[in-house]
């Protein structure tokens, strides 16, 4: 079984405002639909935990009957898990409630709600690069030349761009290794964790690299919201357009079909 574990309990204080982004509205639905729609759809997913603060579940509640595939996404929806102090924290969380319905064999996809973005062939390939492995991660290859410094003042060393790449979400592991990687650094350390890999990594997992997509990037700034505002309203004006030729399309029929004295049956 293939979890996908989706983290939306970030407060979004970098936007400013009482609204976290991943809530905020973009081509009239929040951000946070189009992630619930991608693993709605997609048929390797078999189940979806939400770490979401109790105050937005009934907003998120609301976004599943916007879904094309609430039927699908009502057969998939476990439940929602508490956020944490910081990220690591949070999936902590979910892996536990996780635990308590699926295998230590089975696959955990983490997945940021920011990210609204995320492709069915994105997950596809994480899935397949994860199997029979620890894990696997989309990763984008660094294209601008990189400075070490201990200060922030001073350039110490120039490092290799070839070997250093910028992690991507969602990011799949193992489930049984995964959940005990994050046991072992409670209490404190897991509190020092950037990112969902390197607890795996630590904990000597074997994580596997795949592509990443560049056009899956992660709403952090007011720029970011925009820019997927933009994306978002355009998509849901060509809906429009398709759905407005369609009727005019079957309009059409029904009037050629009455000019030649068809009737209808039944």
């Amino acid at each position: 079984m293939n979890i996908a574990l989706l983290l939306s309990g970030g407060t979004g204080t970098r936007l400013g405002g009482s609204i976290p982004k991943q809530y905020r509205e973009a081509g009239g639905k929040p951000v946070i639909f189009y992630c619930m729609q991608t693993f709605a759809r997609h048929r390797q997913i078999d189940a979806v935990q939400i770490v979401a603060d109790a105050k937005w579940q009934e907003e998120i509640d609301r976004c599943a009957g916007l879904l094309e595939d609430h039927r699908l996404w009502n057969e998939k929806f476990r439940g929602y898990s508490s956020p944490g102090k910081n990220r690591q924290l949070s999936i902590w969380h979910g892996l536990k409630d996780i635990k308590a319905y699926a295998k230590d064999t089975d696959y955990v996809l983490i997945h940021d709600a920011a990210r609204p973005l995320l492709s069915l062939e994105q997950i596809a390939g994480c899935l397949k690069a994860a199997a029979g492995r620890g894990g696997a991660m989309p990763v984008l290859p660094m294209k601008d030349t990189v400075y070490f410094s201990k200060t922030g003042r001073r350039v110490d060393s120039l490092l290799d761009r070839r070997t250093i790449y910028a992690g991507q979400a969602p990011e799949v592991f193992l489930l049984g290794p995964y959940y005990e990687a994050n046991r072992q650094l409670l209490p404190e350390a897991i509190l020092k964790i950037n990112g969902s890999t390197e607890p795996a990594v630590m904990a000597g997992m074997d994580i596997a690299m795949i592509p990443g997509d560049e056009g899956n990037f992660k709403i952090t700034t007011r720029a970011d919201l925009e820019r997927f505002c933009r994306m978002a309203e355009k998509e849901e004006n060509q809906r429009g357009e398709k759905k407005g030729e369609r009727q005019k399309e079957r309009e059409r029929k029904e009037r050629s079909d009455e000019g030649m004295g068809f009737t209808q049956c039944g």
